[in-house]
């Protein structure tokens, strides 16, 4: 795929401005790295080699040691990705594209590798891993300066983001996102007060930001809540002991993305009214 990418930007190098959307498939499932970078498995496993992991409970299905072999071959096919984009940005810069380009880097979602107890995607692991994806952005020149930023965005955004840096900020107006231009040039390190995520045709969300993640779960299953700068492993639901954070979250968005459902905080030990009262 990067070979393919590298010749269409050999054969339109004489195009004044060119738009390259590359789609990689890797790392996804199933894990089966190039021998040379299958360099994290245990040279002395002699388990089966299981480079298609199932997605219910982790241990209903795999030992410890081949939970750790599954692990290093994804880390060997995320090696691989790297190297491969290592060339592509290479050829960026042997062409002359790379200072002047415009470049976004980002996955559409990240992998569970039974952090919470389960391999891959799934509507009910809306924990970090599955929702903290790379993101890594490079205005022409540099001239966002490098660095992370702390401000929180969401997919949406981004086609907004893109065309205002191309002077087309005025195409923007219906978008469901919005730019965070200021955000990449150093002028704001505030873009959104909260985020939500989920999978459309499943009841469950999360509603985060800096400080919590409250994860909305079907009826008959406890909501859960955790304060991602103490527990960022996300480990402690204190649902009990926080439901004000869970309805100040809740707030943000109503029932907008939830129609279907009541907006109660569901707790360990009850329910809890959510306010009346709207956060904008």
């Amino acid at each position: 795929m990067v070979e393919r990418a590298v010749r269409w930007l050999e054969e339109n190098r004489d195009k004044e401005r060119v738009f390259l959307w590359i789609d990689c498939f890797d790392p996804h499932e199933p894990w089966a790295p190039p021998p040379a970078f299958d360099m994290y498995t245990d040279p002395s496993y002699r388990g089966k080699r299981l480079i298609m992991p199932m997605g219910g409970s982790m241990h209903e299905w795999a030992s410890e040691e081949e939970i750790r072999n599954i692990r290093g071959l994804y880390a060997g096919e995320a090696h691989f990705v790297d190297q491969c984009f290592g060339a592509l940005f290479d050829s960026l810069e042997r062409l002359g594209y790379y200072e002047d380009s415009i470049i976004f880097l980002v996955a559409d979602h990240g992998h569970p590798l039974g952090d919470h107890g389960k391999f891959l995607k799934g509507a009910d692991r809306l924990y970090s891993e599955l929702l903290k994806v790379p993101f890594v952005i490079r205005l022409p020149g540099g001239r966002n300066g490098g660095g992370r930023r702390s401000a929180l965005v969401q997919f949406q955004d981004v086609l907004p983001t893109f065309l205002d840096l191309m002077g087309l900020g005025n195409n923007t107006e219906a978008m469901h996102g919005h730019s965070f231009r200021v955000v990449l040039e150093g002028d704001s390190e505030a873009h959104r007060d909260a985020v939500i995520v989920g999978f459309r045709p499943a009841v469950d969300r999360c509603i985060r930001d800096w400080r919590w993640s409250y994860i909305q779960r079907p009826e008959g299953e406890s909501d859960e809540l955790y304060h991602l700068v103490s527990d960022p492993h996300e480990e402690r639901n204190l649902i009990d002991d926080h439901p004000d954070e869970a309805q100040r979250l809740t707030s943000y968005f109503g029932r907008i993305f939830r129609p279907d459902a009541a907006p109660v905080i569901k707790g360990v030990q009850g329910q809890y009214e959510m306010a009346s009262s709207a956060i904008c």
